[in-house]
């Protein structure tokens, strides 16, 4: 599966603030019958965004006019649980570029980064410092630099770096899954081969 190239994404955010978010909680087991990653967006969050009658919480995040984009704000210990891959197709697939939090559980963010999902950790303060100013100001964008591996709130200025393996990093940025960054190789493999012959 190809994935799209990362670019430097500059994003409102939309903030969920909960810490010991679940996969279970991104993707309920309930929804994973299908094994193609096309749809589960319209299921992410689904047991908070939907009652039993299947109409909307108004007071859930993803429910509400005023926050939306690419980057969507956690708290930390994001995709603990078990190790579906679902919960990240689930997030990539609602429209989600960018997760940040101030700490992720290791599988979801191997996942994350499989499938074209940027996991960006931060410290827990300036963690705080981007829900304090998106809960100030909603249009506020935050700005993700992957090349310079830099997150950056545009309002202030203020950024802090974060680390990424440096494999999938190029993955991410040439748009390559495993597959594709071994094909892309495939003249280099050739003439060690050759050489070796």
């Amino acid at each position: 599966m190809s994935i799209d190239k990362f670019q430097t994404i500059t994003s409102t955010a939309v903030p969920l603030p909960i810490e010991n978010v679940d996969t279970d909680q991104i993707i309920p087991a309930r929804f994973l019958k299908a094994t193609t990653r096309e749809g589960f967006g319209e299921n992410l969050f689904r047991d908070w965004r939907f009652d039993k009658s299947n109409k909307t919480k108004a007071d859930f995040v993803l429910n509400q006019d005023k926050y939306s984009g690419t980057i969507l704000l956690a708290g930390k210990n994001f995709g603990s649980g078990s190790s579906r891959e679902h919960a990240a197709w689930a997030i990539h697939d609602y429209g989600f570029k960018v997760v940040v939090s101030s700490f992720f559980a290791d599988i979801f963010k191997n996942n994350a980064l499989n499938n074209g999902l940027l996991p960006v950790q931060v410290s827990e303060a300036f963690l705080a410092s981007l829900f304090a100013a998106i809960e100030a100001d909603n249009t506020t964008e935050i700005i993700v630099d992957l090349e310079s591996q830099v997150i950056t709130l545009s309002s202030t200025g203020t950024s802090e770096s974060f680390d990424i393996n440096p494999y999938k990093k190029e993955c991410l940025l040439n748009g390559y899954d495993d597959i594709d960054f071994l094909l892309n190789l495939k003249d280099e493999i050739a003439q060690f081969e050759s050489d070796r012959a």
